[in-house]
């Protein structure tokens, strides 16, 4: 029978309490954020809103979802993520593959792992990358939000670390019935790793999202900002102009309101997906991340 010592109730307590504490950092912000967007503008401007709405209004709302350049870059956030988070998966699988075969299989395979980690470590910097990307005519376009964040290094050693963990025997028995690599790829070993790749795709669907610094630097036109651009332009910069926010559009709303009911559908679309690939998450890190 399994004994539960006195040290090991203590930090089981310690445990809970500290990750407790941690989720309501994390939770309180998200209530406040909602709780303004659902103010009126007086309480807003006066900062009277704690985690509860302060004479409710769903104004904030109806303007935000009235609003064209807010949609319009809503809409280019989801295609990039969309897009990006297809392509990437595509490229780091068919990258991760090859490269956790043995030698034998697969020679001079560690020249290629290491030029895929030195590309990670070491970069030409940010004007060189500027010029290259000019160069290959993909400035202003949904493109060069895409392309050069198609090979994530990162995440292509997680899913690597995964397939050596498959069991050979489930290759051996894929060959020996006549298919090829590809095909025991995409019968074998996808199958049996969809938690690396649910969670991989969580992360680059995360990242993808979140970009907003790339929309800055390479795209002149502000009608192809993604969301994130778009909001950090008003929020951050304070730069109304380059979104066509009108300022009678906010004669009887506060701008905190504004900006918070657009930072809250911002984030909707990650709050809903991250419950749908939760339960591959834990799952998915752990076996890539332990060796035997």
């Amino acid at each position: 029978m399994y004994h539960k010592t006195k040290p090991y109730k203590v930090f089981t307590v310690f445990n809970y309490t500290f990750l407790i504490l941690l989720s309501l950092l994390c939770i309180i912000p998200l209530i406040h954020i909602l709780a303004v967007s659902f103010s009126g503008k007086a309480a807003a401007n006066a900062n009277l809103v704690g985690l509860f709405p302060v004479e409710f209004t769903l104004d904030a709302y109806e303007k935000t979802l009235a609003n064209e350049n807010f949609l319009r870059s809503l809409w280019i956030a989801v295609q990039r993520t969309v897009l990006g988070t297809i392509l990437s998966m595509v490229i780091v699988t068919l990258a991760a593959y090859p490269l956790s075969r043995e030698n034998r299989s697969f020679k001079r395979r560690n020249i290629y792992t290491w030029y895929f980690v030195f590309t990670m470590l070491f970069s030409g910097g940010l004007i060189p990358f500027y010029i290259l990307i000019q160069k290959l005519n993909l400035l202003n376009t949904m493109w060069v939000l895409i392309l050069p964040g198609a090979v994530s290094v990162w995440n292509m050693i997680l899913l690597l670390n995964f397939f050596r963990n498959v069991p050979k025997e489930l290759e051996e028995a894929a060959f020996i019935d006549g298919a090829g690599y590809f095909r025991t790829l995409i019968s074998v070993f996808l199958p049996v790793s969809m938690p690396a790749i649910a969670t991989l795709s969580l992360f680059s669907m995360v990242g993808h999202w979140n970009a907003w610094f790339d929309g800055l630097i390479f795209l002149t036109d502000h009608e192809k900002y993604p969301l994130a651009t778009f909001l950090q332009t008003i929020i951050v910069q304070q730069d109304f102009s380059k979104v066509s926010v009108r300022p009678e559009d906010l004669e009887n709303i506060s701008q905190r309101t504004i900006k918070a009911a657009q930072i809250f559908i911002g984030m909707a679309p990650i709050l809903v997906v991250y419950p749908l690939l939760q339960r591959f998450f834990v799952k998915g890190i752990v076996l890539g991340a332990v060796k035997e």
